[in-house]
Order: C-alpha cells, then structure tokens, then sequence
C-alpha cells in the first residue's frame, strides 16, 4: 500500500496501455481506403462494438471529478442523474436510431441540406466545430486534472499524452481503430470499477456497517437543490445531447444494419443501469472511512480513494482506466469532426470533384487540426481557470447554444410539417435569444442557470421555427422533396 504517487510497476501499466491504443490504429490504417470507411465503417460495424463504444462516449473522466464530488457530498443523486439515461437511451433507440441510419451515411449534418437549407448545413458546421472543440478540451481537462493532481502524474504530461495518441490512433484508423480502442478500453475501465468497490466495502467493514454509519438522507433521491424540476430538465439536456451529438449517432448510422443499430441501442441502455452504483459506490464510501474531506478537494474524491485502498500495480490501471474513459468519447468526437469537415465543408464546398485519395488526405489532416485544438484549448483551461472560471463560463455557452442546434436536428426528423426555412430560423433566433439572456444574466443570474437558460432558448428555437414556416412555407417543389425526404426514413433499409 502507499499514499501517494505511482511506482515503477503503475508506469509499466500505463506505457502497456498505450501501446495497445497506438497498435490499434496502426493495424487499421491501411484498411482505410475511402472517407465512407474511415467515417461511417462502410456500415458495417458489428452492433456490440457500436453498443460499447456509445457507452463510452456517454461520459467521461468528469463522471469521475464531478459525479465522485457529488457522491461524497450528498450520496445517491449521481446516480440517479446517471440513470435518467436509460430511458433516454431507450427513447434514442425505438424512435430515432433507424432513422438516423437512413438518413446518413458518412456525415451528421449531411441530412440538413436535403431536410432544411444549405445555409442550415453550414451553419451547424460552423456552430457545431468550436461547441465539440471546447467539450472535448472540457473533458481532456478533467483527465489532466483527476490524474495529474489526484494521482502524482504530471497534469501536462497526461493532457499531452492522451491527446497525442487518440489523435494517432483516430489519425491511422479512422472509426474503426476508434470502435475496437473503446472495445479494449471498455474492458480496462471495469477492471477497475468492478474491483474497487470491493476494497472499499472492506474499509467500511461491510455493507451493512456502511449504511449504518452514513449521513441522513444519503440515499435520498432528490437531496438538496436537486428537485423534480431539475431533474426532469437535466432529463431534457440529456436525450439532446444523446441523441444528436455528433460521435454518438455515429454509432446508429455506422452498423451493419437496423436491428444492429437498435442491438446496440438496448445494450448501452442495459450498461448505463448496471454502472453507475459500481462507480460511485467508493466516493459515497469515502463519506463513511475518508470523512472530512474538505470541499475545495472533493474533485479528486476518486483518486484520494484509491491511493488509500489499491496496492501497487492496480494503481496504474486506474489511471488506464481513467485514460480510456476520456479517450473514448475524445476519439468519436476527433472522427465526428473530421467527417464534417470533410464531407460537409471540403466535399460540399471548396472541392466537389476531391478523388477518394484527397478526401482521405483532407480526413486525416482535419483529424490532426482538431486534435491540436483541443489540445492547446486544454492548456488554455489549464492556466486560465482560476482566474477567469473557464469551467463555468464554457458550460453556460453549451446552454446558450446546444439547445437550438439540437432542437432543429431532431424536428427536422421527426416532424414533416416544418418548412425548409424554419431549421435556420430556428437555429438563429434561438441561439440571438439564448445570447440575449446570458447577457442581461450579467444582472439577473438566475437567467444563466441550467433550467431557465434550457426553457428559454428551446422555447425561442421552436417560436422561431414555427415563425419560419409561417413566414417562408414551402414552394410545391418544396415539399416534394420533404415527402421523398421522409418517404426514406420512414422506409426500412
């Protein structure tokens, strides 16, 4: 046993674990031969690789800095925030997943252009691009902070380590290394996460002793500021994000067919249930043999945790484990955004004619560029955090502007009687309107918070897509092309 720091052994764990990234991407980089492989996997991607890698695109290394710190504080709510996602899953998979799989093929924004505008199309390029940049600095952030501070490895070594080779390895193997590294990266997280739960029932001498000695109301499941409310917009933020964030309908559209993409669909929903008590079990744990810990420390809860229970050797899974945790979702999001720039920006404008050769050269070029991005936005957050809360102010602008990107995504799938026009009336009233309250915020702070910041802006997104069909309804043509539109989706492949 030791408190702090790793040894020779935690070291040899962790190099072992890359390497293993870093061959994943060099035996797929010659199987790479067009941008619908290196994208989509040529739809055919089997549904438990698609099922595995949306789990784990699904959270983070935050899931280990702010949820620990919230189960240590107050006990039960992580996870009950942690299993609102399994009927959203659930929701994703029976209304959207075969549609997602018919309405794209190597892009996520592509539907937009038929469904809406080009205008629509490359506005959520250009909205879309810095919201994931800034998420996955956010969440390479989070990594740097819960193994460089929590762990005794060099904060800027662990940023520019695990950015280094999810680039290599999305870089090389396209979606496909990205699919099998989540698929070995998986199997890494659980070693540990089955595992430490065990040592920590030892220290708090049993799971009856545990729930003994627990604070009141520690098991309650809406404690605090946690209300219905919040909950039930938390659950709204959440299918969002789930079901139109960029890397996680990937998964939907790259399988090998419809009954793979809802296979994979069930299978996320099923690991989202049985997680997140193994997960949180040793923060709320700590609360019992760790009490004390002041609140300025409770972000590295996770880690003070296994410092003070894990022998040597098991220490340097963790840290692979909390690797594969940010690895995973920063690695769909490097492809997601490669692909949009490719196909939607590349392809669709500067070079319609590009050969398969140039497409795969611009692919893996903006498959650098993004990865240097986040890289360097990371370091941004690194030094400028205390000064400025860059945690909350980039959290504030995802309210401002996920909700009318998302909002318009989702109406242009489901529903037909929305013109063509209203998606980017939609998008750009709401977002003016979310902009206008974060702003007046400045004065009234409440505006900024998570749920009237959520009403507000999908509000004035659906106001303002109801005004555009109003305003502008389609021509005829229009809507002959809205019919075959959604003739295809509502069509099995």
């Amino acid at each position: 046993m030791r408190t702090e720091g790793l040894c020779l052994i935690d070291y040899g764990v962790i190099v072992a674990f890359f390497a293993v990234m870093v061959g994943v991407g060099v035996f797929y980089a010659r199987r790479q031969r067009n941008s619908d492989q290196f994208f989509g996997g040529d739809k055919s991607v089997p549904w438990y690789l698609a099922g595995v890698s949306y789990y784990m695109g699904s959270f983070s290394a935050l899931a280990f800095v702010m949820y620990s710190a919230l189960a240590y504080k107050y006990g039960w709510i992580p996870v009950t925030l942690s299993w609102l996602n399994v009927p959203v899953v659930l929701l994703v998979t029976w209304f959207l997943a075969c549609r997602w799989r018919r309405a794209v093929r190597s892009s996520p924004l592509e539907f937009h252009e038929r469904r809406f505008t080009s205008r629509m199309r490359q506005g959520l390029v250009w909205l879309g691009l810095p919201m994931r940049i800034l998420d996955g600095a956010l969440k390479l952030f989070a990594i740097g902070t819960v193994v460089g501070v929590g762990m005794g490895f060099p904060i800027e070594a662990a940023i520019i380590v695990s950015g280094v080779v999810i680039v290599f390895y999305t870089f090389l193997g396209g979606l496909k290394a990205t699919l099998v590294a989540d698929f070995i990266q998986f199997f890494v997280l659980m070693g540990i996460v089955l595992v430490l739960p065990f040592f920590c029932l030892e220290r708090v001498g049993g799971l009856g002793n545990f729930i003994e000695k627990a604070p009141d109301g520690f098991f309650a499941l809406f404690p605090g500021k946690y209300t219905w409310l919040y909950v039930l917009v938390f659950f709204y933020a959440q299918f969002l994000e789930l079901s139109t964030s960029w890397s996680m309908v990937q998964r939907f559209y790259s399988t090998r067919s419809e009954a793979d993409a809802k296979k994979a669909g069930y299978l996320v929903s099923i690991l989202l249930f049985i997680g997140p008590p193994l997960f949180f079990f040793p923060a709320m744990a700590a609360r019992v043999f760790l009490p004390g810990i002041p609140d300025a420390e409770l972000n590295g809860v996770y880690a003070t945790v296994c410092r003070n229970v894990l022998p040597a050797g098991l220490m340097g899974l963790v840290v692979a484990a909390m690797f594969s945790a940010t690895m995973s979702t920063l690695a769909g999001f490097y492809n997601a955004i490669s692909s949009v720039v490719t196909n939607d920006f590349y392809v669709r404008i500067v070079n319609p004619g590009a050969s398969p050769r140039r497409q795969m050269a611009v692919a893996r070029l903006s498959t650098l560029l993004a990865g240097a991005l986040v890289i360097g936005f990371t370091f941004l957050m690194r030094y400028a955090q205390g000064a400025n809360d860059l945690f909350d102010v980039t959290n504030q602008l995802f309210g401002v502007f996920g909700n009318p990107i998302a909002v318009p995504v989702l109406a242009g799938l489901l529903v037909k009687r929305f013109s063509r026009f209203s998606g980017f009336a939609g998008l750009c009233i709401g977002i003016a309107t979310g902009v206008l309250a974060f702003v007046v915020g400045h004065w009234i702070p409440c505006l900024r918070e998570m749920i009237a910041m959520n009403c507000i802006t999908t509000s004035a997104t659906l106001l303002g897509m109801l005004w555009g069909t109003w305003w502008k309804p389609d021509s005829p043509s229009d809507r002959v092309e809205a019919e075959a539109f959604f003739r295809k989706l509502e069509t099995p492949s």
